[in-house]
């Protein structure tokens, strides 16, 4: 069977000059966001044939001639509250730039998503499809030659202090991120926010997560899931600002979620989809160090399975499946009777040797902290 190489990928001028100077022809490459008005007299002779250009700033002249040449060209959408063509991941600053001010960048991508998507425009679609390939392909850049773990649990546990469900999924998060691994989450609050902050706190004594633990942690414990968004994020940025260079982790959620899954502020980098389908899909086929599924319910268990498909794929393959721990013997064995489906799912040895059911955070982080 024929296979095709990727196309080459052009994201700067001076990766566009060592193009040309090598010989090597433009026909056929993707240039992403590159501004090439000081390039017009190399664009005029250059073959184009089924170039793309995403977003490149480009003379009149030089966009004329590259068009006739064969090429397609998706030109720069300033007045976007995003940047459809980035080439990397978005921080927790830049999506909660002006936080407590207007409405925050994060807030104005959904809106306009809202908006497009409800009048069907088609022009935004596209964008939005563009925008989404080009996070996809930043975050496999990202976590290349990374051992990536996922922390998966519900979006609605209430942050709390020293003993609760959010700072056990946060001592989760830090030891993984000890252990060498890249923690990712969903991106959003519960135990996706304390895992993300477990990780941004690792190379901090121990006593930082006490200390950020009472400065998100409300007078009423409950109280936390429902603080509006600016609230809830100035809390996590004034945890920021105390422990400022964190470590790193991922967050991968989406604008099609609900206002009530917002972007925790704790993951340093975060690949953010317009839709929540392969915002879903990344974790399974990313995380090869393994999961660990914190108590949850619908979301989770949705989560749980994409991770058994998927672990069932690769069940056939090398270098085979990766580790799913579920914490909590009572909650999978009765509250959400997980466990037992999962069982049967994973009756093949390949998979059973892979899927554990454990009682505590400590116990999971010591199978995923173990050396691959």
């Amino acid at each position: 069977m024929a296979t095709h190489e990727p196309a080459p990928e052009i994201t700067s001028l001076a990766e566009f000059d060592r193009a040309i100077d090598s010989g090597r022809p433009l026909s056929g490459c993707r240039l992403r966001a590159v501004d090439l008005t000081s390039r017009t007299f190399t664009l005029l002779s250059a073959d184009t044939t089924g170039t793309v250009f995403l977003g490149c700033t480009l003379e009149p002249e030089a966009e004329a001639s590259v068009r006739s040449g064969g090429a397609l060209v998706l030109p720069p959408q300033p007045e976007l509250p995003f940047d459809p063509y980035r080439s990397t991941l978005y921080t927790p600053d830049e999506l909660y730039r002006s936080h407590g001010e207007d409405r925050t960048a994060d807030a104005r991508t959904r809106a306009w998503f809202l908006r497009t998507a409800a009048e069907g425009d088609i022009l935004a679609a596209l964008l939005r499809t563009v925008h989404d390939d080009a996070v996809a392909a930043a975050l496999d850049g990202q976590i290349d030659g990374a051992r990536v773990a996922a922390v998966a649990g519900s979006p609605d546990i209430p942050r709390g202090g020293p003993g609760s469900r959010y700072a056990a999924a946060a001592e989760l998060g830090r030891e993984l991120a000890r252990a060498g691994l890249v923690v990712a989450t969903s991106g959003g609050p519960g135990a996706a926010e304390a895992a993300n902050l477990g990780a941004h706190l690792a190379p901090r004594p121990d006593g930082a997560l006490r200390e950020a633990l009472a400065l998100l942690t409300p007078p009423a414990p409950d109280d936390s899931r429902a603080l509006p968004v600016d609230h809830w994020a100035h809390a996590a940025f004034s945890v920021r600002d105390r422990f400022p260079g964190g470590g790193p982790s991922l967050g991968v959620p989406s604008w099609s979620d609900g206002e009530d899954r917002p972007t925790n502020a704790f993951a340093s980098r975060v690949a953010k989809f317009f839709r929540s389908e392969p915002a879903r899909a990344v974790l399974p086929d990313r995380a090869l160090a393994g999961t660990v599924f914190l108590p949850g319910a619908a979301d989770t268990v949705e989560e749980l399975f994409r991770a058994a498909a998927a672990n069932d794929r690769r069940a056939r393959t090398a270098p085979g499946p990766v580790p799913l721990i579920l914490v909590g013997v009572a909650h999978w064995t009765t509250v959400v009777p997980a466990w037992p489906l999962l069982e049967s799912l994973s009756a093949g040895p390949a998979l059973a040797e892979r899927v554990y059911l454990v009682d505590s955070v400590r116990d999971a982080g010591a199978l995923l902290a173990e050396p691959a």
